[in-house]
């Protein structure tokens, strides 16, 4: 007998409405069982009103190890197959890097996805995306490489940016001994890591290689100071917000950084914030990059600025997908089994992938 959650899971897939304009395709994904618009998903209003331990923005400042323990969600495993997992070490001469590798039971040659957690370039571990990632590795029929960076402020940029792009030529060099498809290796990330994966694909231009496939950015961060540009001015008017106002502000308003403590934290002055690989919203030149899917929730402050870059690789004739999942809130891919939106979004990044290799 199919459960609720099932249920909602395929009428996510099924009760969506696209538009085209400007050369972007926008997919809008109502929340599924409710009729209500300019409100949250019945979960994140029950998420949020029931758990009130989750440290604010204020309290990152003065206790880092609190604000990295308190991240990520208990997640669950959504698999059907047995989804085999390998840890190994990448060489390299800055210290090795940890990867985890989620392979479905396949013997020929598949794709591959290097991913990167997300955690305000200061946290978040393999674990938390365990789930997602073995999701996708099963939905997609691909192998997902999860990287675990380095982190600030004990390395600051560009340091995990450094280590996901080494990774990414590692994945690349060693596609054969890997059974990988060395022509169909994309990249994904959530919130941070999303910036971490468009920015690999913004180095991957600069050399002048285009071995970047795809990339698939959950949430991210593309302008690490809400700075005001042509196409992009942050303002909270552009919320729709019907029901629980001042629940739903603060929602919005908790990833506002208002004293540049994630920018003082990643980049501790020695990089401009609108540099393009911290801001990628502020990259000159986008045209090379790869076919994209950008993922976004209502209630997100990082809402606006993934919009106003989907827009940007749209005018660029970039190959664009934009996704946005009304009622949720940030980091809601990790609520992966509770959320269906969260297993909607694995399915959605596994759907690009495959598109590319038909």
């Amino acid at each position: 007998m199919e459960s609720d959650y099932e249920h909602l899971v395929q009428h996510l897939q099924q009760d969506q409405y696209r538009t085209y304009a400007n050369h972007l395709e926008t997919i809008i994904k109502p929340i599924p069982d409710s009729d209500r618009t300019g409100d949250l998903d019945p979960c994140v209003f029950e998420t949020l009103t029931t758990n009130h331990s989750s440290d604010d923005e204020q309290d990152v400042a003065f206790n880092l190890e609190a604000a990295r323990a308190g991240m990520g969600w208990p997640n669950q495993d959504q698999t059907t197959t047995e989804i085999e997992t390998e840890s190994l070490l990448i060489p390299s001469e800055d210290g090795d890097i940890p990867v985890r590798l989620y392979r479905p039971h396949q013997t020929e040659a598949v794709p591959a996805i290097l991913f990167f957690h997300g955690g305000g370039f200061f946290g978040g571990t393999l674990e938390t995306v365990e789930n997602p990632c073995k999701l996708l590795a099963e939905r997609a029929n691909a192998v997902v490489i999860s990287v675990d960076y380095r982190l600030a402020p004990e390395h600051p940029f560009p340091t995990g940016l450094d280590d996901c792009y080494h990774a990414f030529e590692w994945v690349y060099d060693n596609a054969s001994e890997l059974n990988i498809l060395k022509d169909r290796i994309g990249v994904a990330g959530d919130s941070a890591g999303g910036n971490l994966a468009t920015a690999c694909c913004l180095m991957e231009q600069e050399r002048g290689e285009g071995r970047i496939c795809y990339q698939a950015l959950v949430y991210p961060v593309v302008n690490l100071g809400s700075i005001p540009k042509d196409d992009f001015e942050w303002t909270l008017d552009a919320y729709d917000i019907s029901n629980h106002h001042d629940l739903i502000r603060g929602v919005v308003l908790a990833l506002a950084d208002t004293d540049s403590f994630f920018n003082d934290l990643y980049l501790q002055g020695k990089t401009d914030v609108t540099h393009p690989l911290v801001s990628p919203l502020f990259a000159d030149d986008v045209s090379g990059l790869p076919p994209t899917l950008i993922v976004t929730a209502e209630y997100d402050y990082l809402r606006l600025e993934g919009e106003a870059y989907a827009r940007k690789l749209a005018r660029a004739s970039v190959p664009t997908r934009l996704i946005q999942y009304r009622g949720m809130d940030h980091a809601f891919m990790d609520k992966l089994g509770d959320y269906p939106q969260a297993e909607d979004c694995m399915n959605e990044i596994a759907l690009g992938l495959k598109e590319l290799t038909k």
